[in-house]
């Protein structure tokens, strides 16, 4: 099983149940909270330190 490091929009709405309009925009906050560029990947763990969700949690949600 490969374990994957970034997040995106589709991951993010699969999570939240919300659409993939909010988790982009969502990840769009996170990265510039975090002062990284527009086109830069968001990993996993900053996702889940930003959300305050469990990172086991997040992970097994996206892997299945």
């Amino acid at each position: 099983m490969t374990k994957r490091l970034c997040i995106y929009p589709k991951d993010v709405q699969c999570i939240t149940g919300k659409s993939y309009r909010y988790s982009a925009r969502l990840l769009q906050k996170i990265r510039t909270e975090l002062k990284k560029d527009k086109n830069e990947l968001l990993s996993i763990e900053e996702f889940s330190l930003y959300t305050g969700l469990k990172l086991e949690q997040v992970e097994r949600f996206i892997i299945g």
